[in-house]
């Protein structure tokens, strides 16, 4: 009951410092893919119509020089080719890129009593998102992103949230991850089109993407433990449980972010 008292305590230090670290964040890339003449080229702006072409067309050569499926002398690609392109967009994606992902990840790793637990957590969740990453990919499903970055978000704080009230794991929760897992395929599916999966490879390329992700993924847990490490051992000469230490104010970090972009992204802020 103190550790309660102490994490709800907590909630106003925290909630301030993640609310200017997500305002932070979205002001720094918010803008990262604006084009000059969107911005100099609109009616009534005193720039010249040649300038404003010479800007257009900067963009267009700017857009060609990124192809799915051809390399960067312009040849087409191999499917091992493809499958070694899209691994490195799939890393990326996650690392680091993919900060939402990367929480969700991080909410398992807390949420693990050990790395037998932790194992199955984050195959349950490969097995999820590797279902909707190819059902949507391949355009069977189409799910609006509308609700499908608003469900990531709250999938980040539900798990975070069932660490903090429920210490022992429970079975029900694979099939919560399982769920959640199959939202967060739908996102990396709705990058991966945004990118321009080419069709003529369109297996190697989801495959190799895929196992990119994964790699960003074990990369998070991998960083995670080492870092815990010397962490758990320093607390073992002390009285301060690891627990009430990192696992309530790290989950309750995760927690507020998750709620914040959930709330946000509902609202299409």
């Amino acid at each position: 009951m103190a550790t309660f008292r102490k994490s709800v305590n907590l909630f106003p230090r925290v909630g301030i410092a993640v609310i200017f670290i997500v305002i932070s964040l979205s002001g720094i890339f918010g803008k990262a893919y604006a084009h000059p003449e969107d911005d100099l080229c609109e009616p009534g702006m005193d720039i010249g119509q040649e300038l404003c072409r010479e800007l257009s067309e900067l963009n267009s050569s700017e857009a060609d020089l990124f192809h799915p499926l051809k390399d960067e002398a312009g040849n087409i690609r191999s499917p091992l080719g493809s499958a070694r392109f899209f691994l490195e967009i799939g890393v990326r994606h996650i690392l680091p890129g993919g900060l939402d992902h990367i929480l969700f990840v991080l909410a398992l790793f807390l949420a693990a009593a050990g790395l037998r637990s932790l194992v199955l957590q984050i195959s349950v969740f490969t097995v999820a998102h590797t279902v909707t990453l190819g059902l949507t990919a391949a355009r069977v499903i189409e799910p609006p992103p509308a609700i499908v970055e608003p469900l990531i978000a709250l999938s980040i704080a539900v798990v975070a949230l069932e660490t903090l009230f429920r210490a022992e794991q429970e079975r029900w929760k694979f099939l919560i991850i399982f769920g959640f897992g199959l939202f967060h395929g739908m996102g990396f599916a709705g990058f991966v089109r945004e990118i321009g999966l080419p069709p003529e490879q369109f297996w190697p390329s989801l495959i190799g993407f895929n196992i990119g992700v994964e790699i960003g993924q074990l990369s998070v847990v991998l960083a995670a433990a080492l870092l815990c490490r010397p962490v758990r051992q320093a607390l073992a000469q002390t009285n301060i449980p690891y627990r009430t230490a990192v696992v309530v104010p790290a989950s309750l970090a995760i927690a507020m972010t998750g709620l914040w972009w959930f709330v946000t992204r509902s609202l299409g802020l």
